[in-house]
């Protein structure tokens, strides 16, 4: 008798450098794309130059994309992410109810204080 492998999906929300047509959304392969979404408006994007940080605290409504990674393609994006040190992987809300995991930046980290606001919510329009 052949044991079952299950395979759990976790719906993650990216915003910058994961999504389509940007430089890490290779990292995605094997991801299930589910939609464009954005989230509540309780958010702030930050330009940090080669990448955005969401950070929470803020009244925008930052865009993005949903993907259901499985688990191993989620612990390859908590190591480009550099989850929990760098940025954190935590639950975001998103406009219209649903709650997905996404990253963000540590409003107290030092980069934050550094930050160029992108007042759109929407990094390929900085």
């Amino acid at each position: 008798m052949k044991k079952r492998v299950s395979r759990r999906w976790f719906p993650v929300f990216v915003y910058g450098t994961l999504r389509r047509g940007e430089a890490n959304h290779g990292r995605l392969a094997g991801a299930r794309y589910v939609c464009r979404a954005a989230t509540a408006a309780r958010y702030e994007l930050l330009d940090l130059g080669a990448f955005p940080a969401l950070t929470t605290g803020g009244r925008t409504a930052v865009v993005g994309e949903v993907y259901e990674v499985d688990q191993a393609t989620l612990d390859r994006l908590d190591l480009l992410e550099g989850h929990p040190g760098f940025y954190r992987r935590v639950f975001l809300d998103l406009a219209g109810g649903l709650r997905v995991q996404g990253y963000v930046l540590p409003r107290t980290h030092p980069l934050a204080a550094l930050r160029s606001v992108i007042a759109s919510g929407d990094w390929k329009r900085r």
